[in-house]
């Protein structure tokens, strides 16, 4: 008997999922093997492709789950539309082939460098169908408006990873591609400058869209600044940004850098890569920690999100053994809970083997909930069974 399991429409998929009796490692394009993965048969949606309905007057798309984001680009693009959330592609941190699908990013809640402006993939997705555990199809939002639970369906499977149901449809709202954009590139000396910058930014009335800080070359940051929209408006606010911004830093324009922020390409070798959501002022304590922590073999960071998303990688020579990343791991983890944020593993070679949560642990409650939900909608446990925790 094969491996893995290619359902070719929505019906086989139930038929697969009411048969099956073993746990299924639930996949797309096999692009973000992210978490704790059991070894389980795959159940891939990568067949159930293809638009089934695109209004460009009424900004509204739905596809199927395993329809590729480039296609999705590609025709959205042709009629000078986009998705505004701007998903993050992970292939390059995680060594990864095969093509993101959207039915992976509605699962995983990618959201780019936009998300401070518009919101994550979440508030995108209008309406969304797919099957639970038992093999119900249920369906919320969009096109159908069924919603036979009494759960918001659609925030529910954002950010499930697989664990409640198989996406097989997804609508979207989408939004026309800008006229224009800009980016300023303020170069300040500190991660505290750095914060400050960008917060400075988001305060304005310029309507900031990316605001995300990097190493520099000369041991400095550079805090990039993105505006979007008409080019006189664009003109406009890059003047009065550059006004306000020169306290901090030197400021050049820069050609456009975002599709290397989003997708951390520069980041392909490394060991080791954290994804960290916070408040942005607690940004600075994190990477104090991390300071204290790693001081003598230094790390890499990266912040998007005016300072609310922390990226950080350690290369293979800056981590002493397994037993230092382990304790490196769970000091992150331990003070993001103290300061209310998420702390995730993204990839490691040397902690593969170790046992670790790959996902910040939950709090007692939120942990009650989440095991009530699962139950609900896969009782038998058989979906991406510990990959969450």
């Amino acid at each position: 008997m094969s491996d893995r399991l290619y359902p070719e429409n929505e019906a086989a998929l139930v038929a697969a999922l009411r048969e099956t009796a073993e746990p299924l490692q639930i996949m797309g394009g096999g692009t973000r093997p992210i978490g704790n993965i059991a070894p389980a048969k795959i159940l891939s949606t990568s067949r159930l492709q293809g638009i089934t309905l695109y209004e460009p007057g009424a900004m509204t798309l739905v596809a199927k789950s395993g329809t590729t984001i480039e296609e999705i680009e590609t025709v959205l693009t042709a009629e000078k539309q986009r998705l505004a959330f701007e998903p993050m592609d992970h292939r390059a941190i995680l060594r990864t082939s095969g093509q993101p699908t959207l039915g992976g990013v509605i699962a995983a809640n990618v959201s780019g460098p936009r998300r401070i402006q518009v919101g994550a993939a979440r508030d995108f997705a209008l309406g969304l169908t797919f099957v639970d555990g038992t093999g119900q199809v249920l369906s919320n939002g969009g096109r159908v408006m069924k919603n036979v639970t009494g759960y918001d369906l659609v925030k529910l499977m954002s950010g499930s990873w697989g664990t409640l149901g198989v996406l097989t449809e997804v609508a979207l709202k989408v939004l026309p591609i800008a006229e224009t954009q800009a980016t300023l590139n303020v170069h300040v000396a500190t991660w505290a400058d750095a914060v400050a910058c960008m917060s400075a930014a988001l305060g304005t009335p310029f309507d900031v869209s990316g605001a995300a800080t990097v190493q520099a070359e000369d041991g400095g940051f550079d805090s990039l600044i993105r505006v979007e929209g008409f080019e006189t408006s664009v003109q406009y606010r890059v003047t009065e940004l550059t006004k306000s911004l020169a306290k901090f830093g030197a400021v050049d324009v820069v050609h456009d850098p975002w599709a290397e922020v989003k997708d951390l390409s520069a980041w392909a070798g490394l060991d080791t890569v954290w994804r960290i959501s916070l408040r942005p002022t607690d940004s600075l304590k994190l990477i104090a920690l991390m300071q204290e922590l790693n001081q003598e073999r230094g790390f890499h960071c990266q912040l998007d999100w005016g300072g609310g998303l922390i990226w950080l990688g350690l290369e293979a020579v800056q981590i002493a053994d397994a037993q230092a990343g382990l304790a490196l791991h769970h000091a992150l983890q331990a003070l993001v809970a103290q300061l209310g944020g998420h702390a995730t593993l993204l990839t490691s070679d040397l902690l593969q083997d170790q046992e670790l949560r790959h996902f910040q642990p939950l709090g007692p409650a939120i942990e009650r909930v989440s095991q009530t939900l699962r139950e609900k909608f896969d009782p038998r446990g058989i979906l991406n069974p510990g990959r969450m925790s």
